[in-house]
Order: C-alpha cells, then structure tokens, then sequence
C-alpha cells in the first residue's frame, strides 16, 4: 500500500495538479469508496486541499499540492482496496487512514488488517486494526502472561476475549475465566444497587459478557457459563484458587492494588494463561498511587514469559470523537507534567524562596 497503482496518472490542469483514472470495476465499489452521499469523499476534501471529481467509473482528484492529491489518492485507493477484501467500511475508517497516510503508517496499517484474531458467531473475521493491536495479540499468543496498558477504544478487553475464545475452540484450553475488580466509580455506591451481592456486581462484568456475546452468540456463551466452561467472576473470587489450562481474563486491572494482582497473577495452574488490561488514566481507587498495575509492568516487565504492551490514541478504533478525546486529556496530562517538572527546576524553587 502507498504506492500508485498503474491506472493513476499525473498530469497538470492550470494550477492545479490533477490525478486521473482512479477506475472502479463495479458501480457497488464506487459507492462503497465514496461512502454515502458521497460523505467519505465529502471527509477526505476537508481534511486535505483538494478536490474529487467522479466521471463515469473514474475519479480524478485536483489540487494545488502534489503531496495532497498524492495523499487523497492513497486514502481513496485504500478504501478500494478494503472494499475488495471486504472490509466493512465507514466514517471511523477514512478519519483512520487520513490519520495513517499523512504519518506514513498507511503500509503498516494494512499489514496489520492480515492478522485475523478468531471469527465471532456469524463467521465474520475479527481482525487486528493498527499495529499496536497485532503486537499485543502476537503478546497474547507468545507469552504466558501479557499486560496491556493504554486508553479507552482500544479493543484491550475484546481482544483478550478474542484470543481467549479462539483458544478454547481450538481445545489449547479447557476454560475461560473473566474477572474485574467490583470498584466502586466516582459516586457510585454498591450498597444503593438492588438485588443480592451477585445482582449487584453483575452491571460491572456487563462489558466482559458483551464481548462474549458477540463472539460466541448470547445463547452459546450462556451454555458455557451454565457448564462452568466460562466463569466470569470479581476478582476477589479469584484468591485461594490454582487454575489450570485457563486463559484468564483480568480487565480493568488498573482498579487493583499490587497485592490483589499478586494474588491474582499466582493463581496460574498448568497450560494456563493470563492477561491483565488497564488505562491506568481512569482509575476508581480513592487513592489512585494504590493503583497496582503500572507497578506490576515495572516489577515483571523483564521476566522471560510476561510481555507488557502499551496502547495509544493511535490504537483507539472507536467513534472518531474517542480518539480526540483521548488525545486532548493525553496533551491536558503532558501540560501537568511538564509544569511539575519546571516547578522542580532549582532556579524556580529559589525565586519562590526569594519572593517569599
């Protein structure tokens, strides 16, 4: 990818510099590229200085910057492209490959597509969207634990069930075991929830269930759980526990202490695996310096077996808005850090004690 194809040429119009003959085999696959009510192309011409033309089956894009049309035109064979192998396609992928195209990832990107993770229940391919997420399921396959630290919107959870899933229908496990510490969120209160103690926590698996649904179906994954095949469970539970040939799943790790992930990371038995998932932004602990698991990335990080991934805004394949927001409150987080690391510059603290 990123690179012209034979069917584009280059030519000049007036000021303008002019690509012609971006063809489409089929009437479907013009419509698919330029989205609905053209919205795809509309996105691409306010993101760069240029212009699309469609005549007949043929696209032609102008404008006064050759690297633009050279841009708008990867971006738009891209689409072709992922329209042929059947990639479902919508406004979060343009944003992602105009993002990927002007940072030169474009070629990446694509390769990262190749990895297919597992099928869900209608047989459609789950597959790897950024590199970030090849390297943290190839983290999954290859080693026994794996720590996955980044933001919200970057499939952390869904992968990990993905692998986990993929896994059991292969027989290289006998059980799924999914857990979450039941932390109470902002001004949230447990004791205000109806229902009994398992009624209560249920609402904070919700996320772990979705994820099984989609892959397996609702009624195939409430089987398994009836069998005790797939256990989903507070961490809590875990503790006085040996699971053996178990890939277990501990989302939202970031909301345990060090010594609750101790505890959880030495309960793996024979032929199992383990993975602990986290945004160490978005921690519920009343003091979030208890917080246990950037802690244990550090303390485990350089242990043969145990791979540590980190995710970032580049990852994020959720609604476009996530990924700005979780790039604005990551800039807000660098703002902080740089002005505590002025306030501990010696000249500053000897300003302060002079004016003071």
């Amino acid at each position: 990818m990123g690179r012209w194809s034979n069917d584009i040429l280059l030519g000049k119009w007036g000021k303008y510099l002019e690509i012609k003959e971006i063809a489409f085999d089929t009437i479907d696959q013009q419509q698919a590229v330029f989205g609905m009510q053209d919205s795809f192309v509309k996105i691409i011409e306010k993101a760069l200085p240029v212009t699309v033309t469609l005549r007949d089956s043929r696209v032609e894009i102008k404008g006064v910057s050759e690297r633009e049309v050279k841009l708008a035109g990867d971006v738009m064979i891209s689409l072709r492209q992922m329209y042929d192998q059947g990639e479902k396609l919508n406004s979060d992928t343009v944003y992602r490959l105009l993002e990927d195209v002007q940072d030169g990832m474009l070629d990446e990107t694509f390769q990262a597509m190749g990895n297919v993770v597992a099928l869900n229940h209608k047989g459609m391919p789950i597959k790897c969207k950024t590199m970030g997420q090849k390297n943290y399921v190839k983290a999954l396959r290859d080693n026994v634990v794996t720590i996955c630290i980044g933001p919200a919107g970057t499939g952390k959870t869904y992968l990990a069930v993905a692998q986990a899933v993929k896994e059991l229908k292969d027989g290289q496990i006998d059980r799924i075991i999914m857990s979450r510490p039941a932390i109470e969120a902002g001004e949230e209160r447990l004791g205000f929830l109806p229902g009994d103690l398992a009624q209560k926590v249920d609402p904070y698996l919700r996320p772990l269930y979705d994820a099984l649904h989609d892959l397996l179906g609702a009624d195939r994954a409430e089987k398994l759980r009836e069998r005790g095949i797939i256990e989903i469970a507070p961490l809590a539970y875990m503790r006085g526990r040996t699971l053996n040939r178990a890939r277990v799943i501990i989302d939202e790790s970031q909301n345990a202490s060090l010594s609750t992930l101790k505890m959880a990371l030495t309960r793996l038995g024979e032929d199992s695996r383990m993975v602990l998932t986290g945004d160490i932004t978005q921690i519920d602990l009343p003091h979030a310096q208890d917080s246990g698991l950037q802690k244990c990335a550090e303390i485990l990080g350089s242990i043969d077996g145990i791979a540590v991934t980190r995710l970032n805004n580049r990852d994020v394949v959720r609604n476009k808005i996530v990924k700005d927001i979780v790039k604005a409150f990551e800039k807000e987080e660098q703002k902080r850090q740089d002005k505590a690391e002025v306030r501990k510059m010696p000249g500053v603290r000897r300003q302060r004690s002079g004016r003071s």
